[in-house]
């Protein structure tokens, strides 16, 4: 089975406040007797589930066109991790027994992609250091970034530059249980840029 845990791209879809949502422009069109539908995209590379890059949080670091690809495929574990708005999550609420290089954290804290939230939870970054010597190489969250709105320090994707990790953002977790899932969320070889749209899909074991 697989699971689709990618919210939908239309322009409802929310971006972070001052970004691009997406928009459609209909170049040629079938229904006007055109020979061809032909559409132009407009969005952020931080749209819906998307693969930041190193190079958005980092000087001179990685692009998404540089980014190993085994990160982003593979055996992954979900957790569910139930959080107040606007905390982060403590490295007390990650399993003793966790061993995983990919691991999927279904917060609830932004649970509808159309309408966006200041509030949702984010990681401390004391927990991408315990995931990392957990073994994990990539971390998924189900909003719109690893650290507080308000965090201007970008303390947690500090941390995932300092431990060499890779960050999955805006993915949809409210219909997965817990456990072990194959990961599939490939980032498009956008060259020089600092994320990708993904399509992320669990297949299950």
């Amino acid at each position: 089975m697989i699971l689709d845990i990618t919210p939908a791209i239309t322009p409802a879809l929310a971006v972070w406040p001052g970004d691009t949502p997406a928009s459609r422009e209909v170049l040629m069109d079938l229904s006007r007797g055109d020979v061809v539908t032909l559409s132009t995209l407009h969005a952020t590379v931080h749209l819906g589930a998307h693969a930041d890059a190193p190079s958005h949080y980092g000087r001179d670091a990685a692009t998404i066109d540089a980014m190993a690809l085994d990160r982003y495929v593979g055996r992954c574990r979900v957790l569910r991790v139930p959080s107040e708005r606007g905390t982060r999550i403590a490295p007390e609420r990650i399993p003793a027994d966790l061993r995983a290089e990919r691991v999927l954290l279904a917060t609830g804290t932004y649970p509808d992609p159309e309408r966006w939230n200041d509030d949702f939870a984010a990681l401390d970054p004391r927990t991408v250091d315990l995931l990392r010597e957990r073994g994990a190489r990539l971390v998924g969250i189900d909003t719109p970034s690893v650290d507080l709105k308000a965090d201007k320090e970008l303390l947690a994707h500090r941390r995932f530059l300092a431990n060499d990790m890779a960050i999955l953002e805006g993915l949809v977790l409210d219909h997965v249980a817990e456990g072990e899932y194959e990961l599939i969320a490939l980032p498009l070889k956008l060259v020089g840029f600092d994320a990708s749209p993904v399509r992320a899909v669990l297949r299950t074991l």
